[in-house]
């Protein structure tokens, strides 16, 4: 079994820790795995690669950077109330996902990450 596969479903997460989008801030949850590994490959090869992830929510796409081989993967959510599901993420993969509750826009992100570096995130439009 993967560490991927150890994690409980996206669905179950949210219902969990008691996660809906808000709307103010653009929020919308990808719940197919399918999909955030898709995102995750599109970013090209992670592997040796730090990965500034803006926006995780509840971590699907967190889940797909980490399995696609990101070194280090620093998420920046804004949402505290999504702190608690990165933190089950972060136990699966020690050393590899470091969660900040902030700002993306006013952080210094290089000051939490080695070259080189990606950004990926899935963002509202």
């Amino acid at each position: 079994m993967s560490t991927l596969d150890a994690l409980p479903p996206l669905r179950e997460v949210i219902a969990t820790h008691g996660l809906r989008a808000k709307k103010s801030l653009g929020q919308n949850f990808l719940l197919d795995l399918n999909l955030t590994a898709r995102i995750a490959r599109a970013a090209g090869n992670l592997a040796g690669s730090d990965v500034l992830e803006v926006g995780p929510g509840p971590g699907g796409l967190t889940r797909g950077l980490l399995a696609e081989g990101a070194r280090h993967v620093l998420a920046v959510e804004k949402d505290a109330r999504a702190m608690g599901a990165l933190a089950e993420i972060a136990a699966h993969y020690p050393g590899r996902l470091e969660v900040i509750n902030a700002d993306a826009l006013e952080i210094d992100a290089t000051a939490h990450l080695t070259p080189p570096i990606k950004v990926v995130a899935n963002l509202p439009y």
